[in-house]
This record gives structure tokens, C-alpha cells and sequence, in this order.
């Protein structure tokens, strides 16, 4: 043996915690785990949540564009109604008018809501796509309708086209 082993001297044992010392380890390890679980719940539950108002969110986009779909068969159908109207051909503005009827309800029923055209030019539902004076109106007042708009729910679907005094 040489000097420097001898001189070594042996690894110190640690010595055994006390039950006291292994109480409170086993409760710091207790709170780590609990604070563990109860931030992995809290962001299940945000997921859950989220998974939720996105599927709402596909739902409702779904239903829009439906809705959006079937605009131009409205416009169609009221069309030929004042084309019938014109030619007094009762029987077929009869039919046409069930058709638009029907129609009509039901987007009603889903939530279709024709904008107000009557009063003061709001950008954000009317697109203005003429102004012309207009004896008799004040500034900024929607004159004529080109093209009926529509909302569904809080959400414009198709802004009114509309003609504004100037």
C-alpha cells in the first residue's frame, strides 16, 4: 500500500433520517403531487372547454354557409315573383309565392334576419353603392334598396346594397 491510500480516509455513512425528517419529505412529496394533479386537472379542464366553443365555433360556420347558399335562390325566387307580378300570370306567382314563403321561414327558423334598411346610411350592415340628392332627404338617408342584406345572429351574412341621399 502507499502513503496516499493509507491516508485516505473511508466514505462517511450518512446517517439515517430520522421519522420525523422522513415525515416531512413524504409530506413535501405529497404537495409536489398534489400541486402535480391539480394543474394537469385545471388544464384538462381548459382543454374541455376549448374542444368545446371550437366545435360551437365549426357548428355555427357550418350553419353560415348554408344559410349563405341559399341567399341567391331567395333573391331568385323574389325576382320572379315581380316578373309574375308584372305579367299577372296568378298561377305561377301563386306557386313561386308558396316557394319563397317556404323558404323564407325557414331561414327565419335558422336565424336569418333581414337587415333594416329604413333611416340613417350604418356602414357596418348597408354597403352604399350609389348617393344621388334626393329632394325631401336629408343627408346620409337610405333612398332605395338594390339588394335586400341579411344577418344570422350577430354576424352580417350579406350587407344591404342600398342607394344613399347625398
Amino acid at each position: 500500500m502507499t502513503d496516499e491510500t493509507l491516508n485516505e480516509t473511508p466514505p462517511a455513512e450518512e446517517p439515517e433520517p430520522t421519522p420525523g425528517e422522513r415525515l416531512v419529505e413524504a409530506e413535501a412529496k405529497r404537495d409536489e403531487y398534489l400541486a402535480d394533479l391539480q394543474r394537469l386537472a385545471a388544464e384538462f379542464d381548459n382543454y374541455r372547454k376549448r374542444a368545446a366553443r371550437d366545435q360551437e365555433a365549426l357548428v355555427a360556420r357550418a350553419h353560415e354557409r348554408l344559410v349563405q347558399g341559399l341567399l341567391p335562390v331567395l333573391d331568385d325566387l323574389e325576382r320572379a315573383l315581380e316578373a309574375a307580378a308584372e305579367h299577372e300570370e296568378a298561377k305561377l306567382e301563386e306557386g313561386v309565392s308558396l316557394v319563397h314563403r317556404e323558404l323564407t321561414e325557414l331561414l327565419r327558423k335558422e336565424g336569418l334576419v333581414e337587415v333594416e334598411t329604413d333611416g340613417m346610411f350604418d356602414p357596418h350592415v348597408h354597403e352604399a353603392l350609389l348617393s344621388q340628392p334626393a329632394e325631401g332627404a336629408e343627408e346620409g338617408i337610405v333612398i332605395q334598396v338594390l339588394q335586400k342584406g341579411y344577418r344570422l345572429g350577430d354576424h352580417v351574412l350579406r350587407p344591404a346594397r342600398v342607394i344613399v341621399a347625398q
